[in-house]
């Protein structure tokens, strides 16, 4: 079972951080939702920091604006994260450039569709 970390969980069942939560538990993996504001997330527990997570995680998904992606980027590779998603709207030249120093491999695009599902579809 492979490990996402979606920063940017919501609570709010309308927005895409929470659509992801949802389909990427769908297709089996567990779910480590980030927010700095929430306890939990679809029944998941939701933490502050990928820092605060035991365990390794295989990838991370960003559902925040680009200057929080940027911010995230290097607690994320100090976690050994190196697989990272920047859904629409999460990206900026900066947060990809900062994103390659680092030595993350980056991927733009939806990761909602990424594994298999469609935003509609929640």
């Amino acid at each position: 079972m492979k490990t996402v970390a979606v920063i940017g969980a919501s609570r709010n069942r309308g927005k895409f951080g929470n659509k992801a939560v949802r389909a990427f538990t769908r297709q089996g993996y567990r779910v480590i939702p980030v927010n700095l504001h929430e306890a939990e997330v679809e029944g998941w527990p939701a933490y502050r920091s990928v820092l605060e997570v035991a365990g390794p995680i295989d990838m991370a998904t960003l559902y925040v604006p680009p200057a929080a992606s940027e911010a995230v980027l290097v607690e994320l590779a100090r976690k050994g994260i190196t697989e990272v998603w920047f859904n629409p709207g999460s990206e900026s030249r900066s947060a990809l450039a900062r994103a390659a120093e680092l030595g993350l491999t980056t991927v733009v695009a939806c990761s909602i569709l990424g594994v298999g599902e469609s935003p509609s579809a929640y």
